[in-house]
């Protein structure tokens, strides 16, 4: 179980960034890249995300703009491939194309392999599934973090200004016991709106 917790480098920050980036060179998807940089750094893919678009792609805007460039001109070079040379899929069950059709192994996907792919098309919508569920959990996590730091901040605000109450009361107090005659002229203590003591003489 993956659970590390410290601080990103800036060594794992490229690694992640260059990662991503070749993923989508490659026509791959970027939550490939994130389970790649998990695996090698012992993070969870979703911490990978999370620090790539939080931290790092406003780094790399232009970088990713270019790369997913090269990924269109790429399938675009594939399909014009694909069109003079021709796909074809056999079955490996049946003889009459396995012994009959001669096409050069590039160019001939067999039903394991598109299998294969379908399963991991399925794996990749659990784990976006997954991640969202995450992010969701984080989101509430956040609010719920900057709610309690909004009623710790009026707290601190109410007690400071308790405490500055409390010394402007001891400060007339102190200024009363200092001119000695406050005994004699018995100053009256009234309580104003805002509980703050007036003397009135």
């Amino acid at each position: 179980m993956k659970v590390r917790q410290d601080a990103w480098s800036e060594e794992n920050d490229l690694l992640l960034a260059e990662t991503v980036l070749r993923h989508v060179r490659e026509g791959s998807t970027q939550l490939k890249a994130f389970e790649e940089v998990g695996d090698t750094l012992n993070r969870t893919a979703a911490a990978c995300g999370f620090r790539w678009n939080a931290v790092i792609r406003q780094q790399y805007e232009k970088a990713l703009g270019l790369a997913r460039k090269q990924r269109k001109q790429h399938l675009r070079n594939g399909q014009k491939k694909e069109r003079s040379s021709g796909l074809h899929v056999i079955s490996e069950n049946n003889p009459v194309d396995r012994d009959t059709i001669e096409i050069p192994s590039s160019n001939t996907l067999t039903m394991r392999e598109i299998i294969a792919f379908l399963q991991n098309i399925n794996t990749s919508e659990a784990d976006y599934e997954s991640l969202r569920r995450e992010l969701e959990t984080v989101k509430q996590e956040k609010t719920a973090i900057e709610t309690k730091y909004e009623e710790l901040e009026k707290r601190a605000l109410t007690m400071q200004q308790d405490y500055e109450d409390l010394v402007r009361i001891m400060d007339r107090a102190r200024k009363m016991v200092v001119l000695g005659d406050g005994a004699a002229q018995k100053p009256s203590m009234q309580l104003e709106s805002n509980k703050d003591l007036e003397i009135a003489e």
